[in-house]
């Protein structure tokens, strides 16, 4: 089966589960990100959250704020997102596959969402979220921290297998300043899931022009 394949049936499968996994992992860590464009954008600035699952808990507290559209290659997740957060905006589809207008959006994220995507698209990806930033637009991104290009755990959550791409954090941080953006911050941000430390390199970056 193809990567993005296993992804989407992966994640319609355990959708439900997942949303309840995200309510205590990594609690720390997404309030710290979130909170990036909670204090820096304007209230009804443009967001594009690539990877928004179910809404809960990024979308749901975005929108609370902002104009938010949210993008999940699972059906399901979608689904789930149009009940839980009403006033967003969702799309299925696979984010490589997105095309928008220049300078669309005020900021970009990606909570552990490129690390589904094989990695030899993420260069073609992030220059792609370039280009839809708005000049000062901000991009938040969680990537790998270590090089993998093929990691799958069959049983996932208990669900279907689970497909994950990395690169290491040193060539995360080159890719996107080679997209054209400027790096604010990176850093490697480590908790523990299913009892064991996982790692992960929290980029925080801004389009100048």
């Amino acid at each position: 089966m193809k990567p993005k394949k296993i992804v989407e049936n992966g994640y319609d499968h355990i959708a439900e589960e997942h949303e309840k996994w995200t309510q205590d992992v990594r609690i720390e860590e997404r309030a710290k990100y979130t909170a990036v464009l909670l204090e820096n954008l304007p209230k009804g600035a443009k967001v594009l959250e690539l990877g928004c699952g179910s809404g809960i808990p990024t979308t749901q507290e975005l929108a609370e704020k902002f104009t938010v559209t949210g993008v999940d290659i699972s059906a399901r997740q979608i689904a789930l997102a149009k009940q839980r957060i009403p006033q967003g905006n969702f799309v299925h589809a696979d984010m490589t596959a997105l095309t928008f207008p220049k300078n669309s959006f005020d900021a970009v994220i990606a909570f552990y969402s490129i690390i589904h995507v094989p990695r030899q698209e993420h260069a073609e990806l992030l220059r792609k979220i370039k280009s839809w930033l708005r000049p000062d637009g901000l991009l938040v991104i969680s990537m790998g921290a270590y090089s993998s290009e093929t990691q799958i755990n069959v049983n996932w959550l208990g669900g279907l297998p689970m497909y994950w791409s990395n690169f290491d954090s040193e060539t995360n941080q080159r890719l996107v300043e080679e997209a054209g953006l400027k790096v604010i911050s990176a850093k490697e941000e480590t908790a523990d899931e299913f009892g064991k430390p996982v790692t992960f390199l929290w980029v925080v970056a801004q389009k100048l022009v």
